[in-house]
C-alpha cells in the first residue's frame, strides 16, 4: 500500500467571484486548472485588476507541468499573462479559448514564448501521472469544457462554468452521455460551479431570448443599439440574424466586440450574409430604421463605446431621441452605479432603454446552471466527495448543503483558497494551508506594476486625509535657509489660513533647534519635520494627512 495522496489546492475562486485557479498535485507533478483575474472592489483605489498569488507555484516551478483552461472568460484566463511571465509552462485550451488567449498574450508581448496546445472535447491526453478527458459543456461562451482528470487515486471531475443546454444555437449540446458514463465508472471527487446555487429550477436555453429580442427589433422605430458581453458569441449571432431578418445593416463598435466577432467568424461560429456588416464610418449613409449598431460597454465601463455614446462623445455612434438601446446582459454586482449612470445619460437623450430590470421580458439568460441542473449533474456523476468551486463563501456553503441533502454523496467538503485537501481512494482530509492572496496590478499588467498593500494604504490615506508638503530651500554652499519654509496642502478639508502660518513656524522652529550635523543629514531633518508637523496637525485638526517634507538645494 502506497501512502501517496493527491493534493488539491485552490489558489483563487473559492470565496470570491473571479480569480479562478486550482492546483492538483501528485508527488512531483502539478497541473493547474484555469488562471483567472478579478476586477477590484472599490477600496482597492486605482487598481485595475487582481490576480491570485501564485507563490505556491513559483516555489514548486520545476513541478508545474501545464495550465489547463476550461473556457475563455476573463475570470478563467485573465491572469495568464501575469502567471506566464513568472512561470512559462504549456497552456492547454480548446480552439476558441486559445484564440482569446493569443490576443491577450500578444498585448503583453508574451505570445512568441508561449506554448499553446489545443485540446479537443472527447479526446484524452496525458500529462505525467494525469490523464485528462475534456468534455463538452454549454455556457454563455462557446467551446467550453469540463475536465475529467484520471489520477492514480481516481477521477477528479472539474465542471468549469456550465449550464445544461441541450439545444444551443451552435448545435454543440452539453454532453450528458459522457457525464453518465463517468458516473458508471465512478468519480472520486466532483468540483462544481456554484454561481447560481441560489436560483431555483433550470437556467433557460440561449434560444429562449429570441422571441423577446425579435419583438424589440420589430418595434424599434429608429436606430437600434444592441449591447451584450463581447464574449457572448451566441447572443452576437442572434442579434445579427435578427438584424438581417428585419432588414437592418449592422455596424460593430468597440474593440472587444470587433475582436470577438472576428475570431468567431474565423472559427466558423458566425456565418454572416454578404453586405450585412457595414463600416461604422458609413452609419450616416443609411436610414435610421435600417440600422443595428452592436456596441460594447454593457457594464457601464467609463471609456467604453456605449458610455461615450451616452454623453455624445463618440465619433460614429450618435444616440438620438427615439433610438432604442438594448442591454442584453445582466448587471454584475458592483457595477450597478456605473450602469445606471449610463442609463441616466441615455434617458436624457430621450432614447428608449431596455435592460435586465425584471420587467423587460427575457432579454438575457445566465450561462450558469441553476439548482436543478446542479442536482442533475450530481445525480449523473454520483461522486464519492463533493467540493463546490467558483463563488463567495455563502454560495459554497449553500452548495454544500444542496449536495448533502441529496443523499448521493458520501462526503461534502467546503474548501477555501489556500486549503490543502489530500485525497486517496477512501478519504479526503484538509491537511494544512499554503500562501494565497491577491496581487493587485495597475494598468499594464506586467509584473512590475504590482501594487503593494502599503501603496493601497497610502492611497486610502491620501483620499481620506489629504497631503501636506513642507518645502524647504537650503543653500548648497552655506547650508543656510534661503527663505521661510513653504507649506502646500492638498485635499484637507480645514481652513488653511490659520494652519499654514503656524505650520511654517513649527518647521522653522524644528530647523532652529537642529544641530548643523542634523541639518546636513536630509533623512534626519525630514523625519524631525514630519514628526513635529504631524503632532501639531493632529492636535489642532484631529486629522492625519500624509506629510512629505521636500528639501530643495539651491
Amino acid at each position: 500500500m502506497t501512502l501517496d495522496k493527491l493534493k488539491m489546492i485552490p489558489l483563487g475562486g473559492l470565496g470570491e467571484f473571479g480569480m479562478n485557479c486550482m492546483a492538483l498535485r501528485w508527488q512531483d507533478d502539478i497541473i493547474v486548472i484555469d488562471a483567472g483575474l478579478m476586477f477590484p472592489e472599490e477600496e482597492l483605489l486605482g487598481v485595475d485588476i487582481v490576480v491570485p498569488d501564485i507563490s505556491y507555484l513559483t516555489e514548486n516551478r520545476d513541478k508545474v507541468r501545464a495550465i489547463l483552461l476550461t473556457h475563455g472568460h476573463e475570470d478563467h484566463i485573465g491572469g495568464l499573462p501575469w502567471i506566464l511571465s513568472e512561470l512559462n509552462v504549456p497552456v492547454y485550451g480548446t480552439e476558441f479559448t486559445l484564440a482569446y488567449v493569443e490576443g491577450k498574450l500578444e498585448e503583453h508581448n508574451l505570445l512568441d514564448e508561449a506554448d499553446l496546445i489545443e485540446m479537443l472535447p472527447g479526446r484524452r491526453f496525458t500529462l505525467g501521472p494525469f490523464s485528462i478527458m475534456p468534455i463538452r459543456v454549454t455556457h454563455s461562451l462557446v467551446d467550453c469544457v469540463a475536465l475529467a482528470i484520471h489520477t492514480p487515486v481516481g477521477v477528479i471531475l472539474h465542471t468549469g462554468d456550465f449550464k445544461v443546454d441541450l439545444s444551443p444555437p451552435d448545435g454543440k449540446p452539453f454532453d450528458l452521455h459522457a457525464f453518465a458514463e463517468l458516473g458508471k465508472q465512478g468519480v472520486l471527487a466532483l468540483l462544481q460551479d456554484s454561481t447560481n446555487v441560489d436560483r431555483h429550477g433550470y437556467t433557460p436555453s440561449e434560444r429562449a431570448v429570441r422571441p423577446r429580442l425579435d419583438e424589440i427589433f420589430a418595434q424599434a422605430k429608429k436606430k437600434l443599439f444592441f449591447s451584450c458581453f463581447s464574449s457572448s458569441i451566441h447572443r452576437i449571432r442572434l442579434a445579427m440574424e435578427l438584424a438581417h431578418q428585419h432588414g437592418r445593416k449592422v455596424a460593430i463598435i468597440g474593440r472587444s466586440l470587433d475582436n470577438s466577432t472576428e475570431i468567431a467568424q474565423d472559427l466558423g461560429y458566425l456565418d454572416l450574409p454578404q453586405g450585412l456588416v457595414i463600416n461604422p464610418g458609413h452609419i450616416k449613409d443609411h436610414p435610421a430604421d435600417k440600422l443595428c449598431i452592436m456596441i460594447s460597454g454593457t457594464q457601464g465601463e467609463p471609456m467604453s463605446a456605449l458610455s461615450r455614446a451616452a454623453v455624445n462623445n463618440h465619433k460614429f455612434a450618435h444616440i438620438d431621441a427615439g433610438d432604442t438601446v438594448l442591454m442584453s446582459s445582466r448587471v454584475i454586482p458592483g457595477n450597478e452605479k456605473s450602469i445606471y449612470r449610463v442609463i441616466d445619460h441615455l434617458e436624457r437623450r430621450d432614447a428608449k432603454v431596455i435592460y435586465d430590470d425584471g420587467a423587460s421580458g427575457l432579454i438575457h439568460v445566465s450561462g450558469h446552471g441553476s439548482q436543478e441542473e446542479l442536482r442533475l449533474m450530481i445525480n449523473l456523476v454520483r461522486p464519492k466527495f463533493f467540493i463546490p468551486v467558483h463563488g463567495d463563501y455563502r454560495h459554497l456553503k449553500r452548495h454544500v448543503e444542496l449536495a448533502g441533502s441529496m443523499g448521493v454523496v458520501e462526503k461534502t467538503i467546503l474548501l477555501e483558497d489556500g486549503d490543502v485537501l489530500e485525497l486517496d481512494k477512501n478519504s479526503a482530509t484538509k491537511t494544512g494551508k499554503v500562501t494565497v492572496g491577491r496581487v493587485c496590478i495597475d494598468s499594464g499588467g506586467a509584473s512590475n506594476d504590482v501594487v503593494g498593500d502599503l501603496i493601497i494604504r497610502d492611497r486610502k490615506h491620501l483620499s481620506e486625509d489629504g497631503i501636506v508638503l513642507p518645502i524647504i530651500a537650503i543653500n548648497k554652499r552655506t547650508g543656510l535657509l534661503e527663505n521661510a519654509p513653504e507649506i502646500v496642502m492638498r485635499g484637507m478639508a480645514v481652513a488653511e489660513q490659520g494652519l499654514i502660518p503656524e505650520a511654517r513656524q513649527i518647521v522653522q522652529r524644528t530647523l532652529d533647534n537642529s544641530s548643523p550635523e542634523e541639518k546636513a543629514d536630509y533623512g534626519v531633518i525630514k523625519e524631525k519635520i514630519r514628526t513635529d508637523l504631524k503632532r501639531y496637525i493632529q492636535k489642532s485638526t484631529s486629522r492625519r494627512p500624509l506629510i512629505m517634507p521636500v528639501i530643495l538645494e539651491i
